[in-house]
């Protein structure tokens, strides 16, 4: 017979919530470097995933406390995700391409306050500027903006970079600034 408990369920839930949101964050800052916030995260995490499993498991009789674990999973993902995307911890590299090689979007992105290499390459269908951008990746969406105005043609992708030494950006980086 299912019993159907509120409480129960909505402890369920919510612990289960809030385990996956912190373990999804913690997974990002693992993947960022973060050597101690990560640790100490996962320090939390780790009790309150042992204090939802024992309910889930001390109650394998009702397949709604299963339900609510599972949901508070799927959630817990979802939101952690969302949060991550908030902080945008980090730098982005983002690659510009534009077919107009003497465009003036090198310049234009400087005097906006980014670091921009330029050089030419040749595509497919001839030569082409080439723009490599290094940035936090609070400021990726307000970059792509900017490139779109200037070229709404250009061809961007972004990657993370795992390593950053010298130029520009060096100092403003490994200090966190901009």
């Amino acid at each position: 017979m299912i019993i159907f408990d509120l409480g129960l369920l909505a402890k369920i839930f919510a612990i289960s919530l809030s385990y996956v949101t912190m373990n999804t964050i913690r997974f990002m800052l693992t993947i960022k470097g973060y050597r101690v916030l990560a640790p100490l995260l996962s320090m939390v995490e780790i009790v309150i995933y042992v204090l939802g499993l024992s309910m889930v498991m001390n109650s394998l009789d009702n397949p709604l406390n299963l339900a609510a674990y599972a949901l508070g999973y799927g959630a817990g993902i979802a939101i952690g995700i969302k949060i991550e995307d908030l902080l945008a911890l980090g730098y982005t590299m983002i690659t510009v391409m534009t077919q107009d090689v003497d465009s003036p979007m090198p310049n234009l992105l400087r005097d906006f306050g980014y670091g921009v290499s330029s050089y030419r390459a040749n595509g497919r269908d001839g030569e082409r500027l080439v723009l490599e951008i290094l940035l936090t990746r609070k400021a990726e969406r307000h970059l792509q903006s900017r490139v779109l105005e200037i070229d709404p043609k250009a061809f961007m992708v972004s990657y993370d970079p795992k390593y950053i030494h010298g130029g520009f950006w060096s100092k403003r980086v490994h200090l966190g600034k901009k």
